[in-house]
C-alpha cells in the first residue's frame, strides 16, 4: 500500500507522518469492502458464506475470549503513539481509493510511479533477503550444497515459488522481486484504482505477465495458494482501522488459508517490532491450538494431523539501522519470515 503521492514541487508528509497525526474524525465513515472485489467474481475456493458482520462477529469473539494483548497494547518503536490508540484515516478504504485515485491522476498526467512504501532503499532490502532465503530453502530442499552459485543460479532455485503480494498498491514490490528472479507474481488489492494503477505501471516498465486482481485480505476470493506470501504495510494499514484488533483476527485466519504447507510469510511493518509480531502470530497459533483441541475432543476424524501451529518464526532482516531509547535498541521498521507448517 502506498499514500499519495504528487509531483515534486508539493511535497507531502509521508503515509507514516500521516498515520501519526491523523484520526478517524477526519473521516465519516468506511466504504463497503465487498464492492470491488465482488466486481471481479472471483470464487472462493473455501466457500465462505458468512455475511462480514457474521465473520466480523466471529472474531471479535475470538479476540475477547483469549488471553492476550491485542496490538493497540503493545509498545512500539514509533517515535511517538499515533493519536486514538492508533487508529487512522490510512486504516480505511474510502483513504486508499482516494489516494490511488490521486496517483493515477498523476500517473496519467506525469507519469509518476507514486509512492512505495517505506522508501526504496527498504523495499530493496526487503526483496534481496527474501530472495536469499528462498533459494536457501529450496536449496535444502533439493539437498543441494552451497557453492556460491546463488546469484547466478537464482531462477532454477526460484521457479517454484509462487508469490503472493497482499495490498500491492502500485505494484513496484512484485517488480523488484521479479528483478530477483522470481517469475510466477500475483498481485492484489481491495482497491481498484490501486490494481488499475499496478497493471498500468507494469505494462510501462516491462513486467506484463505480473497478474493483478482485486480482492479483499479479509474476506479473500482467491483460489490458489502461494508459496510465498509478502505483507509490506498491509497488516499495518488493518490495524489502523477502528475495529484494528478485531479485523487483525480476521487477517491471521485468512492469511493462513493462502500459506501453502513449507511456504512462508514474510511481514515488513513500520507500527510492529520483530518480539510484537511473534507475539502475535504466537496468540493466533495458540487461538488456533485451542479450536483444534475443541474439535478433537467433540470425536471429529477433521483434527488428526492438525496438531502443530500454523506458523513459526524462521528469521528477519537484521540490516536495517537501528536505534537506542530507553535502554533498549531498535528499528523503525521490521521484517519476519514465518514459516507455514
Amino acid at each position: 500500500m502506498a499514500g499519495i503521492r504528487l509531483p515534486p514541487e508539493e511535497p507531502e508528509p509521508t503515509p507514516q507522518q500521516q498515520a501519526r497525526a491523523t484520526t478517524t474524525d477526519s473521516l465519516a465513515s468506511d466504504d463497503d469492502r465487498s464492492i470491488a472485489a465482488d466486481s471481479w467474481s472471483i470464487k472462493s475456493e473455501y466457500g465462505s458464506t458468512l455475511d462480514d458482520d457474521q465473520r466480523h462477529a466471529d472474531a471479535a469473539e475470538a479476540l475477547s475470549s483469549a488471553n492476550f494483548r491485542v496490538s493497540s497494547d503493545y509498545s512500539s518503536d514509533k517515535e511517538e503513539p499515533d493519536a486514538d490508540g492508533g487508529q487512522s484515516m490510512l486504516g480505511l478504504q474510502s483513504y486508499w481509493d482516494a489516494a490511488y485515485s490521486d496517483e493515477l491522476s498523476n500517473f496519467r498526467e506525469h507519469g509518476h510511479t507514486g509512492e512505495v512504501w517505506f522508501g526504496d532503499d527498504v523495499m530493496e532490502i526487503v526483496t534481496s533477503w527474501t530472495k536469499d532465503l528462498c533459494v536457501e530453502i529450496s536449496k535444502k530442499e533439493m539437498s543441494v550444497s552451497d557453492n556460491g552459485e546463488v546469484n547466478d543460479q537464482a531462477g532454477k532455485y526460484l521457479s517454484s515459488w509462487n508469490v503472493l503480494d497482499l495490498g500491492t498498491g502500485n505494484g513496484l514490490l512484485l517488480h523488484q522481486l521479479a528483478k530477483e528472479g522470481f517469475s510466477d507474481l500475483t498481485g492484489t488489492d481491495y482497491s481498484e484504482g490501486a490494481v488499475e494503477l499496478a497493471q498500468h505501471l507494469s505494462q510501462r516498465d516491462g513486467f506484463p505477465n505480473i497478474r493483478f486482481m482485486v480482492d479483499d485480505i479479509l474476506d479473500t476470493k482467491l483460489e490458489r495458494q502461494f508459496k510465498l506470501v509478502m505483507d509490506k504495510g498491509t497488516l499495518d494499514a488493518i490495524g489502523l482501522h477502528p475495529d484494528g484488533p478485531v479485523k487483525r483476527v480476521m487477517y491471521w485466519d485468512s492469511v493462513s488459508k493462502l500459506v501453502a504447507p513449507g511456504g512462508i510469510l514474510v511481514i515488513t511493518s513500520c507500527n510492529n517490532t520483530k518480539d510484537e509480531l511473534l507475539e502475535e502470530v504466537e496468540n493466533f497459533n495458540m487461538r488456533k491450538s485451542n479450536l483444534t483441541g475443541d474439535v478433537s475432543s467433540s470425536g471429529s476424524e477433521a483434527a488428526s494431523g492438525t496438531d502443530h501451529p500454523p506458523f513459526e518464526y524462521l528469521s528477519h532482516v537484521r540490516t536495517y539501522p537501528t536505534f537506542m531509547f530507553g535502554g533498549s535498541v531498535g528499528s523503525r521498521v521490521a521484517t519476519v519470515a514465518f514459516l507455514r507448517k
